[in-house]
């Protein structure tokens, strides 16, 4: 049944008020949701309705419960753990894909556009070789990148690990400051958390090489078959980007897989002054990135990168399906030419991954590039780094702050100091929740050699030098109090 102009029009408005609702809340000049939250919980926690109230009663209630009461994710001040606020054009063409493609498979624009941004993508941070896959983000994206080692590595010793199953004990190599997905990643798959071996750092959070050599040796001495190095390019704690060209000699003197975790962090590479830590990369046998981080994609974005995808097909294949591929089977002696979109899945992303259905993402960076292009892109990543550099050139300098770690990318772990008081972490800890009730700048705290930092990370699209001057002030007033309340 045909759409008539009146219900279009009705639409449009409809998708004008939740427009201006989100114009509005991007001005953030309301409060954080905790503030009202027994009104909105009220309006929204009622019993399961028998019948529905209409169109216009849901845009309604989006527009002034939902919308208003959203997450403080998206304030420019926002910068605790390595999350943020998709941005405008990110959230265009996620709604467009989700009227307009709600799959990502078959032949349209949409499926091209997986290809052709996972290119985008693989050449725009260095990595311009290999081919990729979505999912939903790092978490996913590492257990992809593993699944993609256990199969190579146990296919070196004549076993189909994904068909057949684990049969002898490996290991996976990563320092304690590699995410903690490395770990959840081996209990899924099989080989068991225990297996990945924790390798020491040196003072700035990076892999030591040294002890990496000598734990793998100690383990092919006892039997245990070397699975994968994981190498960080930007901790999640610090930033910190491991020495990735010498572990990657590391790993291929032993035949192992190199694998780089750049969820956060790879992106640093489109900063000229950065570049020379990511030597190295090109050597790796897969990478992933979380374009729904750094690069202002909406929440639900990761893409894993290998030298060979055919080891993805291998380890995830969910087998031909009746319903599925016996869908679109002809016999290509009568067969015409394709003919409609629906002739063929395209790219089998579904034998790729974990996913079955899954959104169209790629449009979501595409629009992302396509906006500002790498140039933007650069610009953006400076800036951020920018702001964490700024903040450690005041803390080396100010009486009343400490920097506990040199900066690598745009996480900078500093403090509030004050000889005036014994435990400094309390200090730092009370800081920290008053700088969040403020709801203006919200770090995130870390632990930095034993001691509580306060630990700002700039990924926000729209979070520029004045955040972090800002930021600054806040704890340098805040802490002030805080010691003359103590005092």
């Amino acid at each position: 049944m045909q759409v008539d102009a009146a219900e279009t029009a009705h639409l449009q408005s409809l998708l004008a008020r939740v427009g201006e609702a989100l114009d509005e809340f991007v001005k953030f000049d309301h409060p954080d949701a905790q503030v009202n939250g027994d009104g909105w919980r009220r309006r929204l926690d009622i019993p399961l309705p028998q019948k529905g109230v209409g169109i216009d009663r849901v845009t309604e209630e989006l527009v002034k419960v939902v919308i208003p009461n959203g997450s403080s994710i998206t304030r420019p001040g926002f910068s605790s753990y390595i999350t943020t606020g998709g941005t405008t054009v990110a959230a265009l063409a996620a709604t467009a894909a989700n009227i307009a493609s709600p799959q990502r498979y078959h032949l349209h624009a949409f499926n091209l556009l997986e290809e052709v941004s996972l290119k985008w993508l693989a050449t725009m941070c260095g990595i311009g070789s290999m081919q990729g896959v979505y999912s939903s983000g790092g978490s996913t994206a590492n257990l992809l990148a593993l699944g993609a080692a256990r199969q190579f590595a146990f296919e070196q010793v004549g076993h189909d690990v994904a068909a057949a199953g684990v049969h002898r004990q490996v290991g996976v190599y990563a320092t304690a400051e590699a995410h903690h997905t490395v770990q959840r990643s081996a209990g899924v798959l099989g080989i068991g958390r225990r297996a990945v071996r924790p390798i020491a750092c040196d003072d700035r959070g990076r892999m030591d090489v040294n002890d990496l050599r000598r734990v793998i040796a100690a383990d092919r001495q006892a039997g245990v078959l070397p699975m994968a190095v994981v190498a960080n390019a930007g901790t999640t704690n610090t930033g910190a980007i491991d020495p990735l060209r010498e572990i990657a000699e590391v790993a291929r003197e032993h035949g192992v897989w190199f694998h780089v975790d750049g969820a956060y962090g790879l992106p640093g590479i489109l900063d000229e002054r950065k570049a020379h830590l990511y030597q190295g990369l090109e050597l790796a046998d897969s990478v992933i990135v979380d374009p729904h981080k750094w690069l202002g994609a909406s929440i639900g974005v990761a893409a894993t990168f290998v030298r060979d995808r055919e080891l993805l097909l291998r380890a995830f294949t969910q087998e031909p399906a009746d319903y599925l591929e016996g869908s679109i089977e002809q016999d290509e002696s009568t067969a015409p030419a394709i003919e409609h979109s629906m002739d063929d899945f395209g790219i089998p992303y579904f034998d790729y991954g974990v996913e079955l259905s899954a959104p169209s993402r790629g449009v979501v960076v595409w629009a992302l590039i396509r906006e500002i292009g790498v140039e933007g892109m650069r610009e953006r990543v400076r800036r951020h780094n920018d702001m964490a550099t700024r903040i450690a050139d005041i803390a080396r300098q100010h009486q009343n702050l400490e920097l506990l770690i040199e900066p690598t990318l745009s996480i900078c772990c500093f403090r509030y100091f004050s000889d005036q008081v014994d435990d400094l972490d309390r200090l730092n800890r009370l800081l920290h929740r008053r700088l969040i009730r403020e709801n203006r700048n919200l770090p995130s705290t870390t632990q930095v050699g034993g001691k509580l930092a306060l630990r700002p990370c700039f990924v926000g699209a729209r979070a520029n030098l004045e955040h972090a001057d800002s930021l600054v002030d806040d704890v340098l007033r805040i802490g002030g109090e805080l010691v003359r309340g103590l005092s």
